[in-house]
């Protein structure tokens, strides 16, 4: 009864264990590659060439496993007979229908050769879309905010976007602290106070060149940029290593200045407003015209 079953039921089995091989087959070649990339890439190494790797090379062992089940099908001859008579109308028709995809392809293979973002770079885009990129793959590129969301754009869609990338050649950061002061108040005071709190915090370098330390120039630049109309704005240049750093550094500077300036009487103006009421307790007077 089992060699009947078996010779009835040839083509689905037959079918069902191509793809069932071609299912295990690629769970298992992706656990051996980042078992791989585990041993053999180091820590800051980039990962964006290894990652597309591991796509490119799941998606060959799909499209020739299912490739072979469908090839099994004896009704697929008749089809195949029909589309090669057809085959001017059907290559357009394909060519329309896969113009995205290989589109997304295409523009996948440009991001690795030319590498405008690698994984783990902080990237900006559209303004309000910044995280890190957390993998690359044929069709999408996948972002990780940093509210640990998933942004997933296709890769035909970035490639033509303007980016902001925080780690692209140089990943020094300049942050800039702006604080305004009322007018009655010390500039001097309020300039150095902010040049000490930028430079004296763990998170700030020095970008001075050689020849600008031998010149005594300042390592933090501090500056009035502006008289607005309740305020004077001064600005400090603070750099950091990287992205993460500059961000930390900003916070922790901002609340340092503020607590400085509070205890050595420098004043951040605020807005003030001042409201009259009319008095309508009197009667209106006739005009005497």
């Amino acid at each position: 009864m089992l060699s009947d079953i078996l010779i009835q039921y040839q083509l689905p089995i037959t079918i069902a264990i191509i793809i069932i091989v071609t299912i295990i087959l690629a769970r298992v070649s992706k656990r051996l590659f980042k078992k791989f990339i585990g041993s053999k890439v180091t820590e800051d190494e980039d990962l964006t060439n290894y990652k597309f790797i591991e796509h490119s090379l799941s998606t060959i062992i799909y499209l020739v496993g299912f490739s072979l089940a469908i090839w099994r099908i004896p009704a697929l001859e008749h089809v195949a007979q029909s589309m090669v008579a057809g085959a001017g109308i059907l290559a357009i028709a394909v060519g329309f229908a896969s113009q995205q995809a290989l589109g997304n392809i295409i523009s996948g293979l440009f991001i690795v050769i030319y590498k405008p973002y690698v994984i783990n770079d902080r990237i900006t885009l559209r303004t309000d879309l910044r995280g890190v990129v957390e993998d690359i793959s044929l069709r999408h590129t996948v972002i990780r905010n940093f509210e640990n969301q998933r942004i997933i754009i296709p890769n035909s869609v970035i490639s033509n976007e303007v980016l902001i990338n925080s780690n692209f050649n140089d990943s020094k950061i300049c942050r800039f602290i702006d604080v305004g002061i009322s007018y009655g108040s010390d500039i001097d005071l309020a300039k150095k106070i902010i040049a000490e709190e930028i430079e004296n915090h763990p998170l700030n370098i020095d970008v001075r060149t050689p020849e600008d330390i031998e010149n005594d120039t300042a390592r933090v630049f501090v500056r009035v940029l502006s008289l607005l109309d309740s305020s004077v704005m001064i600005r400090g240049w603070a750099w950091a290593e990287d992205a993460q750093s500059a961000f930390l550094l900003q916070c922790d500077v901002t609340e340092s200045i503020k607590k400085r300036f509070d205890k050595e009487g420098v004043v951040i103006p605020f807005p003030q407003r001042t409201i009259s009421y009319l008095d309508n307790s009197k009667p209106d007077i006739p005009n005497p015209n």
